[in-house]
């Protein structure tokens, strides 16, 4: 049985991951991205502070917040805590799931072979997450392991851009994870709203 939140996800197709070097840009690019009209967000905990961010967030039941690169139990224990309603691991973590199961988080495993896409799977994951998806094949990459797993929901990550994003879809991703330009780091410093507001609408078109 699928997880409950798994259809907001696919409904929400694109879901920014803010990956950035200072509380303050992080709060910045997300404040930018609802602007745009996102409501879904990942926050990785790479972001000094993320775990106080995503508090934040999540307190606003208008958005759909997340927690990013979370490597162990226990910081998938404090994400739930937090608020996080889903769990992001780049490989497969497998104790991460009952951490997150605890607090009824969606949980992401990462994989990138047919047998590690197994292995997440054996470890309960609701979503794959496919990192890095870009540089290991792209959307033909996605599309081989829909061939063989039709039923596994894929996130593909890590290179994704606006323009591919429906190139990803069609392949079989139930959604995707992209980061880039939607939290630039520089365009922030810059106060480049402009042109992260443009690839956030560039995304959502998509």
């Amino acid at each position: 049985m699928s997880h409950p939140l798994l259809p907001r996800l696919v409904e929400a197709r694109v879901v920014p991951v803010i990956r950035t070097r200072s509380h303050e840009a992080a709060r910045t690019a997300v404040a930018w991205l609802r602007e745009a009209g996102f409501t879904t967000f990942e926050i990785t905990l790479t972001v000094p502070g993320a775990t106080d961010l995503i508090r934040d967030l999540a307190a606003d039941p208008a958005l759909l917040v997340g927690a990013g690169t979370v490597r162990t139990a226990t910081e998938a224990y404090a994400c739930g805590e937090a608020g996080a309603k889903f769990i992001v691991c780049p490989w497969n973590e497998p104790e991460i799931v009952p951490a997150g199961r605890r607090f009824g988080s969606l949980v992401m495993l990462g994989a990138l072979t047919p047998d590690e896409v197994v292995e997440a799977l054996e470890g309960f994951a609701d979503v794959v997450k496919i990192f890095p998806a870009a540089s290991m094949g792209g959307p033909a990459h996605i599309r081989a392991l829909k061939s063989v797993f039709p039923d596994v929901a894929f996130c593909p990550t890590g290179g994704v851009e606006p323009s591919t994003i429906r190139a990803y879809l069609d392949a079989g991703a139930a959604f995707v994870g992209i980061g880039g330009r939607l939290a630039d780091e520089a365009l922030i410093a810059a106060a480049a709203k402009d042109e992260v507001m443009a690839a956030a609408r560039a995304a959502l078109a998509a």
